[in-house]
């Protein structure tokens, strides 16, 4: 090959650092070349590039480079490996800039970042000096004997335009660079470099990317007891694979890992036009309702969809047409478990919705219970049914099992086996099966969630508040979504507002005994008002609550007051409890002897 330009030669320092001349090879010129391609083969990421045959003329480097300007100072033996470095970082720098397009300040960037990139080059130098191989490959040119010039020779030999050191650079181990550089070999150097700045841009910048992404990974391949198609079983291999590295899934949602992750297992991600289909895939997300910020959150639960083309998607987004409430629950749905998208998914969600239909399932339930949950649409109707069997169990089914999953859709996920530990323990408590079927109804979180991690800490904190055994299963029976609440911002703040208003530890055991529901009222819409109340305007002391909790459970303006009014009107003295606890008819009776008395009625339990 001729080359266009006419290059200066390097400076003499350089000559002089390298060996004299071999000694003529006994090699004939084809086993000279057969050699070199050995030598440098493993280097290619690519096929050969022309310079492979025999009888071409070296690579001449460009002024620039030939230039003593930068050019590193000749090195003692001690630091002959730091100069080697420094020297092919120099070499590469300059090539990226003037042949393959980058900029001189990205060029030295990537040639400063690609150590494995500059390591096997160097290597391969030493490869071919050991063997006495440049002058005999090339007898019709002068003796290629400087080392940047070797450097620049084995760079352009590879075929790839310095893609697998851009790579490198950005963060992918030298091993997947290789592989990635294939998938992009059509662009040019500039054109990869931009659309990586872009795709980070667009997808990372303003990132919403979740510590929990992991944990929601774990629960989507947890619950997936289908067979699956090719995009799904894609996404699995992909999580598998970062399972298996130092951090696990948990690095998944790391903005400096992830896109790496994504690069290194859908390398065709960074062929994807950004103006046609990058960027209008951003845009119809966000129409649905999904920020920007949680679209890589879509990405990284469902690499292939990034592929998808947008009409694709709003045909698939049509099948969930008749379960939607409202135009941005599809957004909510992708967003929670976008594999809803994948062919597997869609087939099985029909299935799961003429099982419902044929286990008497309310339709509105059924498909609340699907919108809430997605993950459902990845559970066999088989491992559903044997759920819906066990709710059967305790007389929970058709209307009753809708009520139940609408409000809490993860029991459907539970193993039988979990379920019926909780129907033990409460069992153990106290309860007969007919009460447990009661409290499923009531409070079927209940039932999905963990023995060990939350249902025997309620119970201890129960116990620990002054709460006896005899006394749970009253508590329980009043209130069971204690058992579900949060101690350290439910709980212990109501606790503590009662016990800084004067109430003692052992008083408030008491009332919680008889009137459960108390730990459940807000501080500022029901005890602040209600107290203030009872304490300033009515003057009363605070052993009417300690006596009668259940005033926290009446409306204030709708019956406190009025009653009050008119108690105070008659000028007449009684308990909170004979205030309130009467219906309307006996309250009249009682206190202004008339038949009825009209005051709004009903109690509020707020």
């Amino acid at each position: 090959i001729s080359m266009s330009l006419k290059l200066s030669p390097f400076p003499p320092p350089l000559w002089r650092l390298q060996p004299p001349p071999p000694p003529p090879s006994p090699f004939s010129d084809t086993a000279a070349a057969a050699a070199i391609h050995f030598s440098t083969r493993i280097f290619n990421c690519l096929p050969p590039s022309p310079l492979n045959t025999t009888h071409h003329r070296p690579p001449k480097l460009p002024p620039l480079l030939s230039s003593p300007v930068d050019v590193p100072s000749p090195p003692d033996d001690d630091d002959d490996e730091q100069y080697s470095a420094s020297s092919a970082r120099h070499a590469v720098s300059r090539l990226l800039h003037l042949e393959f397009g980058l900029s001189s300040d990205d060029a030295s960037r990537v040639a400063s970042n690609a150590p494995h990139y500059i390591r096997s080059l160097i290597d391969g130098v030493r490869e071919l000096d050991d063997l006495s191989l440049w002058d005999s490959f090339w007898q019709s040119t002068p003796l290629v004997s400087a080392f940047q010039e070797k450097v620049v020779f084995l760079a352009k030999q590879r075929g790839d335009q310095g893609k697998l050191a851009f790579l490198e650079s950005i963060g992918l181990p030298f091993s997947s660079a290789l592989f990635v550089a294939r998938s992009v070999s059509s662009d040019s150097l500039p054109t990869l470099a931009r659309k990586v700045k872009v795709l980070k841009e667009i997808l990372f910048s303003s990132s919403d990317v979740q510590g929990l992404l992991g944990k929601n990974a774990r629960r989507m391949m947890m619950h997936l007891s289908i067979p699956v198609d090719e995009d799904v079983q894609l996404t699995l291999s992909f999580f598998e694979k970062i399972e298996a590295r130092r951090g696990g899934l948990d690095m998944l949602g790391s903005k400096d890992a992830s896109f790496l992750y994504l690069v290194e297992s859908f390398p065709h991600l960074l062929s994807l036009p950004i103006e046609s289909h990058v960027k209008p895939l951003v845009q119809f997300f966000e129409s649905i309702g999904i920020r920007r910020g949680r679209v890589l959150n879509i990405i990284l639960l469902f690499p292939p969809i990034v592929f998808y083309k947008v009409d694709d998607i709003r045909k698939k987004v049509l099948v969930f047409q008749k379960i939607l409430a409202d135009s941005h629950d599809i957004g909510r749905m992708l967003g929670t478990y976008p594999w809803i998208l994948s062919t597997s998914i869609q087939l099985n969600y029909e299935e799961i919705l003429s099982f419902f239909q044929m286990e008497k399932v309310p339709e509105p339930s059924s498909h609340r219970a699907i919108r809430c949950l997605p993950h459902i649409m990845g559970c066999s109707t088989s491992k559903l049914k044997l759920m819906v069997e066990s709710l059967g169990e305790l007389s929970v089914r058709n209307k009753k099992l809708g009520k139940v999953i609408a409000r809490s859709p993860q029991l459907l996920l539970r193993k039988p086996e979990e379920f019926f530990q909780v129907v033990s323990l409460l069992e153990n408590l106290g309860f007969d099966r007919e009460t447990v079927g009661k409290i499923v109804l009531r409070c079927p979180e209940i039932f999905a969630a963990s023995i060990e991690k939350t249902l025997n800490g309620k119970l201890e904190f129960l116990k620990n508040m002054g709460i006896s055994n005899h006394h749970l299963s009253r508590v329980i029976k009043k209130y069971p979504e204690v058992l579900v609440s949060d101690v350290d911002r439910t709980l212990i703040p109501r606790i503590n507002y009662l016990m800084e208003i004067g109430l003692t530890k052992r008083e408030i055991a008491f009332m919680v005994r008889r009137f459960s529901p108390l730990l459940g009222y807000s501080i500022e819409d029901v005890f602040v008002p209600k107290l203030e109340f009872l304490v300033k305007t009515m003057e009363k002391p605070l052993k009417e609550i300690v006596d009668y909790p259940r005033y926290f459970s009446y409306s204030l303006e709708k019956k406190i007051k009025p009653r009050y009014w008119v108690l105070k009107g008659r000028k007449v003295e009684c308990s909170l409890k004979d205030m309130l606890s009467k219906n309307d008819e006996e309250f009249a009776a009682d206190f202004m002897d008339v038949v009825r008395m009209l005051v709004p009625p009903a109690p509020s339990h707020q």
